[in-house]
């Protein structure tokens, strides 16, 4: 039986200081594009911080895309693999993407395909707006996720097609 591919964006930060919504944005906006295209298999979702908790929020995906403003050195973006680590830190206020990966891996004994996509932010200030700077970052992270997917779902149908049409031949 065939499916289509579970995608999850999963954006996290806290609107509430400037810069810090950049993740939050960011599946924000692609909820939107999804729907303009009817791409109804990417789920978005979004926090202020990722929890323990979402490790079964992941589990069934085939996809994970988490997006978070960075103080990093960058010009703009990163994309990186997220690669399981059970290392956390001495509170579980907060945890990383790649300790989410982990407990999934542990509890569930599957790990989705995940990435992190760091947006450059610049500004940190209470209740202040989204700076120029970072809202440029966004639509470069926003332009990049959205041909990363574009592919990403081309790719997975190709095989999809060419699969069934191995086993017609059978």
């Amino acid at each position: 039986m065939h499916h289509n591919p579970k995608i999850l964006v999963y954006g996290y930060g806290n609107p509430g200081r400037q810069d810090d919504v950049l993740g939050i944005k960011l599946a924000d906006t692609i909820s939107d594009w999804a729907l303009q295209n009817h791409y109804y298999f990417i789920e978005t979702d979004s926090n202020y911080q990722l929890n323990i908790e979402d490790a079964s929020a992941i589990y069934d995906k085939d996809l994970v895309i988490f997006a978070d403003a960075s103080q990093e050195v960058m010009d703009d973006y990163l994309f990186t693999r997220v690669i399981p680590d059970s290392k956390v830190s001495f509170t579980m206020h907060h945890v990383k993407p790649e300790y989410i990966q982990y407990l999934c891996n542990e509890i569930y004994q599957v790990a989705p395909e995940s990435y992190l996509l760091h947006i450059k932010g610049y500004q940190w200030d209470f209740l202040g707006e989204l700076t120029g700077q970072a809202e440029a970052n966004l639509n470069k992270a926003v332009d990049f996720l959205k041909s990363f997917l574009k592919q990403r779902i081309s790719s997975y149908f190709s095989h999809q097609r060419i699969h069934t049409e191995i086993n017609n031949k059978k």
